[in-house]
C-alpha cells in the first residue's frame, strides 16, 4: 500500500481532517475502479486467417466487459491487428524459439497477473499454469470438423456465433487513404496465396478481371486493387501489369498486415484465394468471393453476412489423391478445374444477392472514434 493510504487511515481514526478524509475515499474510489477492470487473457493463432477468425470472440469478450484491459498473445506477424483495440492493454508476440522456449517466456509475462479470463486458442500449457476465474481452451472436446468459427465460439459456450470484426487505428486508416485514395469503387483481387496448390491460376485472374472490368459489365468504371503479401509478388506482378492504364493500384506487399486490413476496408468487392487476406476482407464487412479447391471451404470458408465461396468439383482429398503428391514439392496450381465461368457466375450471384453499397462500416473500429 502507498503511504498516504496509510497516513490517511491513520489520521481518518485518531484525528480526522478533511484532507484524509478525501484521500481516503479517493483510494477506495481507485480500488474498486480497478477492480471493475477486469482483466482478459487472448492467446490467439500465428496465421492472419486463423487470428481474424478469432476476433469474433474476442469481440464478443469486449462487449461482455467493456472496462476490460486485454492481454494479446499472438504471433508476430498479426501483431499489428491489434493496434486499434480500444480495450488493449498490450501485446505479446511469439517469436517462436527453438524448445518451445517461447512459451516459457509468455508465462513469464503472465503468471504474475490474476486474469478473470482465459481464453487459450492454441490449446497450451499456459493456460493450465496461470490463475484465472475462468478458462476458455481449445481443447479435445471441440469437433475440428466444424467451421472455425463454429469451433471459436463453442470454446465460449455461445449458441450465437458472434461476428468477426477488424479493430483499425489512425495509422493504418491513413495509410490506407493514402494507398487507396478517394474515387472510383475499388475491386480488391487477392490472387496469390501461401502455398501454390490453392492458388487459382493466374492466367484465370488476368481473363476473369478482364471480363469484370469491360466496357458494360459488372465493374466497368471501378479501380482494381492487386493484393500480395511478401514473397508472393510475381504472379500478382502479371495480374497488375494486364490492367488498363489508371485502373491498377499497386498493393503487392505494401504495409504490414494491419495496414493491408485497412486497405482492403477500402474495397467494394474482394475476390481472393483462400487465404488470410480473405479473411480480412470478410472481417471488414466487404463482399467476399473466396475461391477454394485444395483446402477445406467447410472450416475455411469466409466468414460474414456478405461473404461466400466457389470451389473446384473436386474436393480436396480428391485433388490430392493421387500418387505421389507431396505438399512440400507440389510445382502447380491443383485448382485449374475451377473455370473462369464458375467463378464468374459466383460473382454475379454474390454481387446481385449484397447491393452496390453493403459494406458494414460498424464492423469497423478506430480507436479515434473513442475520443470524439
Amino acid at each position: 500500500m502507498p503511504y498516504y493510504f496509510w497516513w490517511a487511515v491513520y489520521n481518518q481514526y485518531s484525528s480526522p481532517c478533511l484532507v484524509s478524509i478525501l484521500l481516503f475515499s479517493f483510494y477506495l474510489k481507485a480500488c474498486i475502479f480497478l477492480n471493475m477492470q477486469e482483466k482478459i487473457l487472448f492467446i490467439t493463432s500465428s496465421r492472419i486467417g486463423d487470428a481474424v477468425l478469432s476476433n469474433g470472440i474476442l469481440n464478443h469478450l469486449v462487449a461482455k466487459f467493456p472496462q476490460a484491459r486485454v492481454t494479446v498473445a499472438c504471433g508476430p506477424l498479426v501483431e499489428s491487428l491489434y493496434a486499434g483495440l480500444p480495450q488493449l492493454e498490450r501485446v505479446i508476440p511469439l517469436r517462436k524459439q527453438s524448445w518451445k522456449r517461447h512459451w516459457i517466456k509468455l508465462w513469464r509475462e503472465v503468471i504474475g497477473t490474476h486474469w478473470d479470463v482465459v481464453v487459450d486458442l492454441r490449446n497450451s500449457a499456459i493456460s493450465r499454469l496461470v490463475y484465472a476465474r475462468h478458462k476458455y481452451v481449445m481443447g479435445m472436446g471441440i469437433d475440428q470438423s466444424h467451421h472455425k468459427a463454429i469451433q471459436n465460439a463453442s470454446i465460449l459456450g455461445l449458441e450465437t456465433l458472434p461476428e468477426t470484426r477488424l479493430w483499425l487505428s489512425v495509422p493504418q486508416i491513413e495509410k490506407a487513404r493514402e494507398l487507396i485514395p478517394d474515387g472510383s469503387s475499388v475491386l480488391g483481387i487477392g490472387p496469390t496465396a501461401n502455398w501454390i496448390g490453392k492458388t487459382w491460376p493466374i492466367e484465370n485472374f488476368i481473363n476473369l478481371v478482364g471480363q469484370l472490368i469491360s466496357d458494360q459489365n459488372l465493374f466497368s468504371g471501378w479501380r482494381v486493387a492487386v493484393f500480395a503479401a511478401p514473397g508472393e509478388e510475381d504472379a500478382a506482378r502479371k495480374l497488375l501489369a494486364s490492367l488498363p492504364d489508371g485502373i491498377g493500384i499497386d498493393l503487392i506487399a505494401k504495409g504490414n498486415v494491419g495496414e493491408a486490413a485497412a486497405c482492403l476496408s477500402r474495397c467494394d468487392f474482394y475476390i481472393g484465394n483462400d487465404s488470410g487476406l480473405m479473411h480480412a476482407a470478410a472481417a471488414a464487412g466487404v463482399p467476399t468471393l473466396g475461391l477454394f479447391g485444395a483446402s477445406y471451404p467447410e472450416i475455411y470458408a469466409p466468414f460474414g453476412k456478405y461473404a461466400a465461396y466457389v470451389r473446384t468439383p473436386e474436393t480436396f482429398d480428391e485433388l490430392t489423391g493421387y500418387d505421389g503428391y507431396n505438399s512440400r514439392t507440389l510445382k502447380q496450381s491443383l485448382m485449374g478445374s475451377l473455370t473462369v465461368d464458375a467463378v464468374m457466375e459466383a460473382v454475379l450471384a454474390l454481387k446481385n444477392s449484397v447491393g452496390f453499397v453493403v459494406k458494414k462500416r460498424d464492423i469497423l473500429h478506430c480507436v479515434q472514434d473513442d475520443k470524439k
